[in-house]
């Protein structure tokens, strides 16, 4: 009687171990595809936001590079004094309103941006030395680019070119 019995265990229970693991690998193929579909989809909709968020990055770089802030904020007959502030504010005000975009960049690139906002804001405070904030601005901006001149590569120029490095090296 007992070997009746397993007779028509064992192999129900072999049945029954072979469907649990093969249902197990098919669930496990369907859940590993659905995530990579996942995983694409992700790809699709933060592979454009990220392009974007390096181009803005870039382009924050370029609009606080002094060569390019002297020649949008300098008017005729304004002081070292005016021209100085208002390049202070509009590097911070930039870099305030790029804020968000570390969200999709390294940390390493974005801890250079912030060494290239600060260094560019270190130089144009260094170029104050010896002069008076009253005079012509003009002043100012000449020692300014000599400074540039000094210095191989701008703070901001450096920050533009690890930026393309990792931008290369991602796509």
């Amino acid at each position: 009687m007992l070997i009746e019995i397993l007779k028509i265990t064992i192999p129900s229970f072999i049945v029954f171990l072979t469907a649990y693991f093969v249902l197990k690998t098919v669930l496990k193929k369907e859940n590993e595809t659905k995530k990579m579909q996942i995983v694409l989809q992700n790809q699709k909709t933060i592979t454009p936001l990220r392009l974007q968020a390096y181009e803005r990055v870039i382009l924050f770089l370029e609009r606080i590079s002094p060569n390019s802030i002297i020649v949008r904020l300098q008017t005729p007959n304004m002081t070292i004094g005016q021209l100085h502030k208002e390049m202070l504010i509009t590097i911070r005000t930039e870099f305030e309103h790029n804020l968000s975009q570390q969200l999709y960049l390294s940390i390493e690139a974005w801890e250079e941006v912030r060494n290239a906002k600060e260094k560019t804001i270190k130089l144009l405070n260094s170029c104050l030395e010896d002069l008076d904030m009253n005079e012509n601005a003009l002043i100012f901006s000449q020692k300014v680019f000599e400074a540039l001149i000094e210095i191989e590569k701008s703070p901001t120029q450096e920050a533009i070119n690890l930026i393309k490095e990792e931008l290369g090296q991602l796509y």
